[in-house]
């Protein structure tokens, strides 16, 4: 029997997912990923759910106006029905993001995109592989570039 998913509802929640900073991004979607059991949480929606995986969905207004968000997420949603019972792990949260191309990528490439992007964010490598404070590599965040060191 497959287990039951529960989902993700609260701002706190999706919040929590975001600060994990384990993320996979493909074309048709980006999944974030949250290992319950490694943060320690102790909240009342975590000890409701017991130890099955919980699955929540955004899809933002770039993607276009409320009849197309809400006809991404019902995609993501039959997507997430498909793939989750078989490769969602317990004690997980993931959150599901549309982009501008999960209207019109093929709901056959959009399983394929949610298959590679759970087997990816929660290999050994996606939990805990957190980058440092500079961001990406070759940043150039610094005081001295930009157009306020200029006027100087």
């Amino acid at each position: 029997m497959t287990p039951a998913i529960g989902r993700l509802k609260t701002r706190p929640e999706f919040l929590k997912v975001a600060a994990s900073r384990c993320k996979w991004v493909a074309p048709g979607l980006i999944l974030q990923v949250l290992q319950r059991g490694s943060t320690g949480q102790s909240s009342d929606h975590s000890a409701q759910s017991g130890t099955g995986l919980r699955v929540g969905f955004t899809v933002s207004r770039k993607v276009g106006n409320a009849v197309k968000r809400n006809r991404a997420r019902r995609r993501l949603r039959a997507v997430v029905d498909e793939v989750m019972p078989e490769l969602g792990r317990p004690d997980h949260d993931y959150v599901v993001i549309g982009r501008g191309s999960t209207l019109t990528r093929d709901f056959e490439d959009l399983k394929s995109d949610l298959r590679v992007s759970i087997a990816r964010a929660t290999t050994s490598k996606g939990f805990g592989s957190k980058r440092g404070s500079k961001g990406r590599k070759g940043s150039t965040r610094g005081p001295t570039t930009g157009p306020a060191s200029k006027g100087s």
